[in-house]
């Protein structure tokens, strides 16, 4: 970090937010992109400091009962970020490794996510360290009713709007609406995005993520003459992320040779049959072995080692954070890997994007790539405002146009601040000075 105020504001952060690495590594990214505007617009150095810090961090107990008549009690937190630019915005995480520092991490990150849409909303993350993942439909039904019965205070459709991410699928989305509604006594459908289509939920939300991601590569190779006509994918995760983006990889003349879970990674090298993905991960929840086993030849499994060793033209984190590592970022380098996009959020590590920005290979942060998903649940947002509901094809065109607005503002930002094809840089600044200078009109608050 060149500039000694942003690194001064830097070891502030550490100081007073102690053992979060997540959230620092996060920090430090977009510090590291503010130079050239810190020596350009010194005013903004207050600001950088206030956004720092969120407007309120929310940490609550959870208990609940499970089928064998035991208590358990879990931690649910609620990171309301900034709200400079519109109500907080952003998901629940129910898995094991939550705790404030991830929270933070992915509300802070949220923040430039979110202002880099366009659209009218802050930043927010919120979450639980309550692993669905083994537990029946009604501990799991029970665990979101008292989760809600405290978040339920805190948000609103003008206040903050989560939507589900890592756990929280639309079965855990209906469990908390449902108890929202029964608490207030109020069918407010905008408090809460990534509905059913049945009652207030909105076309593409579900394939907005992963769809997302890939128009944003397609802008990606398109500004350097190429296309995704003929090009070997892989996409880490399973999850609905990675699913709907070997959807739209496909659709685009791509294909995509090899995904993953936590129990290894499947290489296919006809393309990953996505109707048998589909039935093995979403309908039975089971493994990438099970995929292997009724796939056929063609298809093998490799339960250890990495899947960035697998050769590609384009590689697509979609899992988790860190996941994509130095040693992983060199093996992408070396078998000709031309476009690395995060799907997930800050999937990888700083040590990793130094390999690839060193190589040239093209970088698209998840801030900007994976973007998708919050830009359809604004439009959600919408459309539950106008009581209006709109086909897939519209909204998915709307999709696409937010996604390549993203892309040019990005790189037109880059350009103007010296640091052309730079994805990092312009989506960091360009969120940046949008949030700020709303920040700034607001006075001191």
């Amino acid at each position: 970090m060149v500039d000694p105020t942003l690194q001064s504001l830097f070891d502030e952060v550490v100081a007073r937010n102690p053992g979060e690495d997540e959230f620092h590594q996060a920090v430090r990214e977009v510090l590291d992109s503010l130079t050239p505007v810190a020596g350009k617009h010194p005013e903004y150095a207050s600001v950088i400091q206030r956004l720092c810090e969120p407007e309120r961090q929310i940490i609550f107990r959870v208990p609940w009962v499970d089928d064998s008549n035991t208590v358990r009690i879990n931690r649910g937190f609620r990171v309301e970020f900034n709200s400079a630019l519109g109500p907080y915005k952003g998901g629940l995480r129910f898995h094991p490794s939550v705790y404030l520092g991830i929270v933070k991490f992915l509300g802070f990150e949220q923040i430039f996510k979110n202002a880099l849409t366009g659209l009218p909303i802050g930043g927010g993350k919120g979450g639980s360290d309550f692993d669905p993942k083994g537990c029946s439909e009604g501990e799991v039904m029970r665990f979101c009713q008292s989760y809600m019965t405290e978040l339920y205070r805190h948000i609103g459709e003008y206040t903050d709007v989560p939507a589900g991410d890592i756990g929280v699928g639309g079965r855990e989305v209906g469990y908390l609406f449902g108890q929202y509604k029964r608490i207030t006594n109020r069918y407010e459908s905008g408090v809460f995005t990534g509905k059913g289509m049945a009652w207030g939920g909105s076309q593409v939300r579900t394939e907005a993520t992963g769809f997302g991601t890939v128009f944003f590569v397609e802008e990606m190779l398109k500004a350097s003459g190429q296309s995704f006509d003929g090009r070997r994918v892989v996409v880490s995760g399973a999850g609905n992320v990675a699913v709907h983006a070997i959807e739209k990889v496909h659709q685009l003349g791509g294909t995509v040779v090899a995904c993953s879970d936590s129990s290894g990674y499947v290489v296919d090298e006809e393309g990953i049959d996505l109707g048998l993905l589909r039935q093995v991960k979403e309908v039975e929840r089971g493994r990438m072995a099970d995929y292997v086993e009724r796939r056929g030849q063609g298809a093998h499994l490799v339960s250890d080692g990495s899947i960035w060793d697998v050769p590609c033209d384009v590689a697509l984190p979609c899992a988790t954070q860190n996941e994509l590592d130095e040693r992983a970022a060199s093996a992408l380098v070396h078998n000709g890997c031309l476009v690395v996009a995060e799907g997930a959020n800050m999937p990888t590590t700083p040590a990793a994007l130094a390999v690839l920005r060193e190589a040239g290979v093209r970088f698209g942060p998840g801030k900007a790539a994976n973007a998708g998903g919050v830009a359809t649940s604004a439009l959600e947002m919408q459309q539950n405002a106008s009581r209006d509901s709109w086909s897939f094809e519209y909204t998915e065109n709307r999709l696409g146009e937010i996604m390549r607005g993203i892309h040019d503002r990005c790189l037109e930002t880059a350009d103007e601040y010296g640091m052309p094809d730079d994805y990092v840089a312009g989506a960091n600044i360009a969120g940046f000075t949008h949030v700020a200078d709303a920040m700034l009109a607001f006075g001191v608050i």
